[in-house]
């Protein structure tokens, strides 16, 4: 047993993270495409500035985002050899073309940084595109095979060994649609409200400075959708796990027994021992009317199963509050601004909202943390679920604590080192006031003044 906590520790630590510079490594290459097209559309040089920025920002998380990324590779054939024996030929398929997402991302990002000046407008801007869709198509197919583990399927189990495989039938599993939809959106909008929060927080200084106007608007532009979009595709998450995982439900909602018109509970602490959740809040019939669109529909609690095939439920219930509470919260900030912006008001001046923007800076990487949590925590004591479980998966090898140790300190100095780059990055960013007129030479074209963002 402490084997297997070392080996799930060192592997929780590596994932949560990557997770950050995976999510970022999606969203901000639309990010500087974006501003790089309103360049070549306005000639307005404070998006030419923007483009320039956060592309060596995306390189800089990028770098790191390999590294980390590769001690993530080599994890998962050292401390689950049990796991990759048994899931290897299933799964390598979304995990090469993962690989193949990757080195075209690097290509494409190389191009894209030393291009300016070298290949035309068009096929620089090409060139970023590129970046964006293999970014997001290499998240995707982790998350493929991530959403296996949960919906295994594409072969056929026979003295517990896999036969018949069909790699395209298991990445077609049952989870693949909910999880990479979910966790794409999650992507765009945790970054895009991290990206604005910065820019936010410099308003409230400087509410006329336009370059952190600008990259606020297209932060938005990024974040804010995916955040309102992000209920509705966990509406289809949750459906699909009240189908297939109901274990997982049931410990994310903190329901012990099984019932007809199951309430939805709103926080509390979940007394394993008692079998109830201490201090919730209860809406009437709500989690039966979610997870099957019938409000007396009978969701399965922790009752069905052993009491040793449940997850730690505290920990799932917790993380699983604390997504969607923070998920909420974007949503709401994002539907806000887009009323503002509606009404054509000049968000970078309305204090209030600029103050929400910056408490929502962190809270999107925070509830990817908490989703992955649910995720993972809420699959135990399976590592591939009804197949394998994650005490038969582990490596017996001794004196794991080590490497954790070690790889722990290297993250958090890694971790360091890029908070200290990137904040070198923003500092130096350029003051500018909006009511001055922005020039690009031998565009021909000039901002007007006093222009809103």
């Amino acid at each position: 047993m402490p084997d297997l906590l070392a080996a799930r520790s060192q592997m929780a630590v590596s994932l949560a993270f990557h997770i950050v510079f995976a999510v970022m490594g999606i969203a901000m290459p639309l990010m500087m495409v974006l501003a790089e097209r309103r360049w070549q559309v306005t000639g307005h040089a404070i998006y030419l500035d923007l483009a320039k920025r956060w592309a060596k920002g995306t390189a800089i998380l990028f770098a790191v985002g390999a590294v980390s990324g590769t001690v993530l590779s080599f994890e998962l054939g050292l401390l689950w050899p049990r796991f990759m024996e048994f899931a290897g030929p299933i799964i390598g398929m979304p995990f090469s073309l993962e690989g193949f997402a990757f080195f075209t991302e690097a290509i494409f990002l190389g191009i894209y940084l030393y291009g300016w000046d070298r290949i035309s407008p068009l096929a620089h801007l090409w060139a970023g595109v590129a970046v964006a869709v293999s970014g997001a198509a290499s998240g995707i197919f982790v998350v493929i095979a991530n959403a296996w583990m949960n919906a295994p399927t594409g072969f056929e189990l026979v003295n517990g060994q896999a036969v018949n495989v069909d790699p395209i039938a298991a990445m077609a599993n049952a989870a693949a649609v909910s999880q990479t939809l979910h966790m794409t959106l999650a992507a765009y909008a945790a970054t895009g409200f991290a990206v604005a929060g910065i820019h936010a927080f410099l308003l409230l200084k400087d509410p006329a400075n336009a370059f952190h106007r600008r990259a606020l608007e297209i932060a938005l532009i990024v974040g804010a959708p995916a955040a309102v979009l992000q209920p509705i595709s966990g509406d289809i998450s949750a459906r699909h796990i009240a189908a297939h995982q109901p274990v997982k439900l049931a410990a994310a909602e903190a329901v012990f027994r099984t019932q007809a018109g199951t309430p939805l509970t709103l926080g509390g602490w979940p007394d394993v021992a008692a079998r109830e959740n201490r201090f919730a809040v209860d809406i009437p019939y709500a989690l039966s009317l979610l997870a099957f669109h019938d409000p007396h529909a009978i969701v399965q609690g922790l009752d069905q199963v052993p009491a040793s095939e449940w997850p730690n439920v505290p920990a799932v219930h917790f993380s699983f509050q604390v997504m969607v509470a923070l998920g909420t919260y974007l949503a709401l900030v994002a539907l806000w601004a887009a009323w503002l912006s509606w009404r054509r008001a000049d968000l970078a001046h309305n204090r209030w909202l600029m103050r929400a923007i910056v408490l929502a800076t962190p809270m999107g990487f925070i509830a990817v943390e908490a989703g992955w949590m649910v995720t993972e925590l809420g699959r135990q004591p399976w590592a591939i679920y009804g197949v394998l479980k994650t005490a038969d998966a582990v490596t017996p090898m001794p004196g794991l604590m080590v490497p954790f140790l070690t790889f722990t300190l290297l993250y958090c100095f890694l971790g360091v080192i890029v908070a200290w780059l990137l904040y070198r990055h923003i500092i130096r960013s350029p003051a500018v006031p909006e009511w001055r007129g922005f020039y690009m030479p031998g565009s021909g074209k000039r901002e007007a003044g006093n222009e809103t963002s």
